[in-house]
C-alpha cells in the first residue's frame, strides 16, 4: 500500500513539473486548467490503485476465513 502512495504521489509531481515546463507556451488559464486536469486524472488513479489493493486484501482475509470454518 507504501508503494501505491508513492507511486501515486510520484505521477502526482512529475505531472505538476510537467505542466511548469509547459507554463510558458499557453496562457494561466490553459495552463490552469490542464494542470487541475492532470491532477484528477493521478487522483483517480491513484484511488483506483488503493481500492484494488484494499478489494485483493478483502478478498484474501474472506478467503483465509473460509478455509478456517
Amino acid at each position: 500500500m507504501k508503494n501505491a502512495f508513492k507511486f501515486g504521489f510520484l505521477g502526482l509531481a512529475l505531472s505538476v513539473a510537467v505542466a511548469a515546463c509547459n507554463s510558458g507556451t499557453s496562457n494561466g488559464e490553459n495552463t490552469a486548467d490542464s494542470l487541475t486536469n492532470e491532477i484528477e486524472a493521478d487522483v483517480n488513479a491513484t484511488t483506483d490503485s488503493i481500492d484494488s489493493i484494499g478489494d485483493a486484501a478483502v478478498d484474501s482475509l474472506d478467503s483465509l476465513a473460509q478455509d478456517s470454518l
